[in-house]
């Protein structure tokens, strides 16, 4: 049985959540500030997922997620919030989140993303297609799967598993032009929707590649490997 961590200082919202999940059969632990569940996690406390508050007093749900990142665990995150400014989604996924989801959603919405992610992270249908497992060189680039690692020039780029996939792809297919859809589905599975509206997704992939060529460009600001097809995707340059 997954075990799903909430942090939510809205008693109301944050027990009515508890409820939902352990009506839906999961495990819950729930906070009202975000140092408790730093607390917990730091005295080997598990989760399978975490959900989070945007605004807290004290340390917001920005702060948390940080630091959960910084103290090495990649457990996913998503937000909850009645902040729904595209400025508020691109800084949630930027900070290592794997979604973000309006308090108004129904829990039938909230239930089938919490399933899709833990689905895809535990190696079930939802897993992103696999594009080699082989260590690839391609000029300055050298990515091994087996590690999770890419290098620039002998340096390594600090990605995320999300990050390392969708670089991966790219390159494995170097020249050619991705569609959004098949970036994002190398992160979240195929079939997983997020973002505002049927297409909501490209605003993630656009996160997650503006991610990318920033950490390239703290290794080689010349960096310009990663091209954009307006309306289309995105590919790797070959040359």
């Amino acid at each position: 049985m997954s075990c799903i961590a909430i942090v939510d200082d809205d008693d109301l919202f944050r027990e009515s959540v508890e409820q939902n999940l352990r009506d839906a059969d999961f495990d819950v632990v729930s906070f009202d500030r975000g140092d408790d569940l730093l607390a917990y996690f730091e005295s080997d406390g598990q989760a399978d997922l975490v959900l989070l508050d945007w605004k807290m007093p004290g340390m917001s749900g920005i702060d948390v997620l940080r630091r959960i990142r910084e103290n090495g665990l990649s457990i996913p995150a998503i937000f909850l919030t009645v902040l729904s400014d595209q400025i508020y989604e691109e800084a949630a996924l930027t900070s290592g989140a794997v979604d973000f989801i309006e308090k108004s959603r129904s829990f039938h919405i909230l239930q089938r993303r919490i399933e899709l992610i833990l689905t895809g992270a535990k190696g079930g249908t939802a897993q992103p297609s696999k594009v080699g497992t082989e260590t690839l060189v391609l000029g300055e680039l050298e990515l091994r799967p087996e590690s999770g690692r890419a290098y620039w020039k002998g340096k390594e780029a600090n990605l995320t598993l999300g990050e390392f996939r969708i670089v991966q792809s790219l390159a494995s297919q170097a020249g050619r032009d991705l569609r959004y859809r098949d970036l994002y589905d190398q992160v979240h599975g195929s079939g997983f929707v997020a973002g505002v509206g049927p297409e909501g997704y490209r605003t993630n992939v656009r996160t997650f590649i503006k991610r990318i060529r920033q950490k390239f460009r703290e290794l080689d600001p010349s960096f310009e490997k990663i091209e954009n097809y307006p309306g289309f995707g995105y590919r790797w340059r070959n040359e």
